[in-house]
C-alpha cells in the first residue's frame, strides 16, 4: 500500500487521484507544508510526499509519472514519440499554467509579508488567461475528451488540478471549453473518491 503525505488542499490531491485512477491502494498522512510530519518524510518540509515500500519521492509531478510508469496507465510508454509529446504539454502545463499560480500564492501567503510584492497580481492573471487560452486551442486541436486525444494522461490531471486552484485563488474565469473539461473530469469518481479523503 502507498502513503501519500500532504493534504487533499495540496498538490496531493493530484496524487491521490492518480492513485484512484490507478486502482490502487493507500493511506493519506495528513502534513501541512513545512510540519515535523512533512520533515519526516521529506527534509524540505514540502508536500505531497509518496512512501512506496521503504523508499520515498517528491513532487507531485515526478510521482505521477512514476505511478504512470510503474503500473503502465495514464501515460504513452516510455521513448515513444506520444510519450514526448505528452511530457512536452506537461512540462509546458508547468511553466504556463502552474507557475503563474505558484508565484500568486507565494506572494499572498506563502513568504514572509515585507517580500510579497501584490503588483505582481494582475501581470500573473492576464499571463494565465492568455495561456488558459492556448491550452484551449491545444485541447481542441488533440480531437478527442483528453489533451492527448482519447485516453486520459498524467497532463490532464495536471491541467485540472490547476484550473482548481486558479478558481480558488480567483484567477480571471477559465474560457468555456475549458470549464466543460475540467468540470468533466472532476466529475469522475476517481477526481470525487480522491477529493474526500
Amino acid at each position: 500500500m502507498y502513503r501519500v503525505i500532504g493534504t487533499v488542499k495540496s498538490r496531493a490531491l493530484r496524487v491521490l487521484w492518480m492513485l484512484e485512477e490507478l486502482d490502487q491502494s493507500y493511506e493519506l498522512i495528513e502534513a501541512a507544508p513545512r510540519s515535523d510530519e512533512a520533515r519526516a518524510y521529506n527534509p524540505l518540509g514540502k508536500i505531497p510526499a509518496l512512501q512506496d515500500g521503504q523508499d520515498v519521492l517528491t513532487d507531485s509531478v515526478a510521482i505521477m509519472t512514476y505511478l504512470a510508469d510503474k503500473h503502465g496507465a495514464l501515460t504513452a510508454p516510455a521513448g515513444t514519440l506520444a510519450r514526448a509529446r505528452q511530457d512536452a504539454i506537461t512540462l509546458w502545463l508547468i511553466d504556463e499554467i502552474e507557475a503563474p499560480l505558484w508565484i500568486n500564492a507565494k506572494h499572498s501567503f506563502v513568504l514572509p509579508e515585507k517580500l510579497r510584492v501584490d503588483g505582481l497580481k494582475p501581470t500573473l492573471h492576464k499571463e494565465f488567461s492568455r495561456n488558459a487560452e492556448t491550452f484551449a486551442g491545444m485541447l481542441e486541436a488533440a480531437g478527442g475528451d483528453f489533451i492527448m486525444g482519447d485516453q486520459i494522461t498524467v497532463p490532464d490531471l495536471l491541467a485540472v488540478h490547476c484550473f482548481g486552484w486558479a478558481f480558488g485563488a480567483e484567477f480571471p474565469a477559465l474560457p468555456d471549453p475549458l470549464k466543460a473539461y475540467a468540470n468533466r473530469l472532476r466529475a469522475r469518481p476517481q477526481f470525487r473518491a480522491a477529493q474526500d479523503q
